[in-house]
């Protein structure tokens, strides 16, 4: 793994003799299916810990009921064991409340905690600012009797949401505002999908999570810069509970892409709104979306790690991500011919019905994946883009009336004349090949005016493809509504074929020569292929 400013904290630890071994954790909120964004945590935490020889929890962060469910728990472990990772355990925030619970009782005790009847409107307006101290709630000075009878009848379900919560008493002065008597128990009335209807009272975030580090024994708590203002606090609550293991909470900086959506909330107006058909739209850039695409987790794997990490949130162009995918499939993805705008294409002197079988390499560059027989007949279809009536210019390297080409691994053709339809546009292109020119045969004859890739119509696969662009427009603007950022075309589907030796198989990966990687997908059969472009060589990163 790359060095960073993390990993040189850990060898330090280990060094010292704090630490024995190395212990992190992925605590994922079950709210959501997790993006680009989250695989940056997940492949940090694992490939730090695997670098000391450590361990890796995974531990849903199922605090808030309200929104959790049980299958973003699945997605997740889906998620990170496609990344090709293992956790040592998967653990649930839940299977700590009676011991949270119990400490908080202790706090209580300790004059530490007390029970608050303010409003969510009133605890803000008593909160302070940032320039201006906060104000003590009237209910500070309840006894500790009173908050002991007041916090057990929370958890007995005497009180509606909103009604009561449990805050810690520190300092209403605090220049952090965290710190002023933040609060760490409040009322939900929902069943949870994983500890069930045992509880009422539910622990925040800043309380819950340094208690589940301590009693996992994490020694690096790894999180993003925005908790960066909340450590004082994670802090205070491993020193006030007493735990046996004190964990060290680390912050780095967000890994963010240019002009992509990573906010959960979008995301899921995105779903809802029916823009895209799900969170695996090969649009999303969640991690199951991305998958459908065409990405695989070596090329996430090494994109992430290329980044480094600091405490600075970063922003990289989406080529990049590209580059890492084209790099990690190009001698090991099969080549293909593919042509997504047909143009029939007739060679009127070979003999028609005769169908010739040629050798064609599967990976240009790698020639040890052997090759395969392309077929050739009188019939091939070539794309749209690749004939001209008239020559443009003298850098035009396709066919054009007069001029000849060479089918690649096949011969060369000459374009004699046009078939148009009643409105105009070209039905088919009649040409004549030459036999001498097979390729391999060594011809030194004329020069062809360029090289273009086909498909034999006789024996070609009929396919749908998928072409996608950016969720969003060009020039969108940030603080605009998000309906009017998107882009309308961000998906265009197209018809065409692919060579006889295309293998349908839902998820296979492929470069069709001269245009892009592409990834059948998971909806794809024999009878209905489909195929998503994951990147076109046209837009490659520099």
């Amino acid at each position: 793994m790359i060095a960073n400013f993390i990993k040189t904290i850990m060898e330090e630890d280990l060094k010292n003799g704090k630490h024995k071994e190395i212990v992190t954790r992925f605590p994922p909120e079950p709210n959501a299916y997790l993006h680009i964004g989250h695989a940056r945590a997940i492949i940090t935490n694992f490939e730090l810990a695997k670098s000391f020889g450590g361990k890796t929890y995974l531990r849903f962060d199922d605090t808030n009921p309200a929104k959790e469910e049980k299958r973003f728990m699945e997605a997740i472990q889906k998620d990170i064991e496609w990344l090709g990772y293992e956790p040592y355990k998967v653990t649930f925030g839940s299977d700590y409340f009676e011991d949270a619970y119990q400490k908080a009782v202790n706090l209580i005790k300790e004059g530490l905690a007390y029970v608050d009847d303010l409003s969510k409107e009133d605890m803000r307006e008593y909160r302070g600012t940032l320039n201006e101290p906060g104000k003590n709630s009237p209910y500070r000075t309840r006894s500790i009797e009173e908050n002991l009878k007041l916090f057990e009848e929370m958890k007995d379900g005497k009180y509606e949401e909103g009604e009561k919560t449990l805050r810690l008493k520190i300092d209403m002065a605090s220049p952090n505002l965290n710190m002023r008597d933040p609060a760490i128990y409040r009322i939900i009335n929902k069943s949870h999908p994983h500890a069930g209807d045992k509880w009422k009272i539910y622990p925040l975030y800043d309380y819950a999570h340094p208690l589940q580090d301590a009693s996992e024994g994490i020694t690096h708590s790894l999180c993003s810069l925005e908790y960066d203002d909340h450590r004082p606090l994670y802090d205070w609550v491993i020193e006030h509970t007493h735990p046996v293991s004190i964990p060290r909470q680390i912050e780095f900086g967000r890994l963010n892409i240019e002009g992509t959506i990573l906010s959960k909330r979008y995301l899921k107006q995105l779903v809802e709104s029916g823009f895209v058909k799900d969170y695996d739209d090969p649009r999303m850039p969640t991690l199951v979306g991305l998958k459908r695409k065409g990405f695989t987790p070596e090329s996430i794997k090494e994109f992430v790690l290329s980044t480094g990490l600091s405490r600075i949130n970063s922003e990289i162009p989406l080529e990049v991500l590209d580059h890492f995918l084209m790099d990690d499939l190009k001698m090991k993805a099969n080549r293909r011919m593919a042509i997504l705008s047909p143009l029939k294409l007739v060679i009127t002197n070979y003999p028609e019905g005769q169908i010739e079988r040629l050798s064609f390499p599967n990976n240009l560059e790698n020639t040890e994946m052997g090759e395969r027989e392309i077929t050739f007949s009188n019939t091939l279809y070539i794309e749209e883009e690749d004939f001209s009536e008239i020559k443009p210019d003298n850098k035009y390297k396709r066919l054009s009336l007069g001029s000849e080409v060479r089918l690649m691994g096949a011969y060369f053709i000459k374009a004699n004349e046009v078939i148009k339809n009643a409105d105009g546009t070209i039905k088919e292109v009649l040409c004549t090949y030459d036999p001498l020119t097979k390729s391999g045969s060594h011809f030194e004859g004329r020069k062809p005016q360029g090289t273009i890739h086909y498909v034999d119509a006789l024996t070609a696969k009929k396919a749908t493809f998928n072409l996608f662009s950016s969720l969003l427009k060009e020039d969108n603007d940030p603080k605009a509504p998000l309906e009017e950022r998107l882009n309308p075309a961000s998906l265009e589907v197209v018809h065409g074929f692919v060579e006889e030796a295309y293998d349908f198989t839902p998820s296979l990966k492929a470069q069709f020569i001269r245009n892009g990687y592409y990834s059948n997908d998971d909806d794809s059969t024999e009878d209905n292929i489909i195929i998503n472009r994951t990147v076109s060589l046209k837009k490659s990163f520099k």
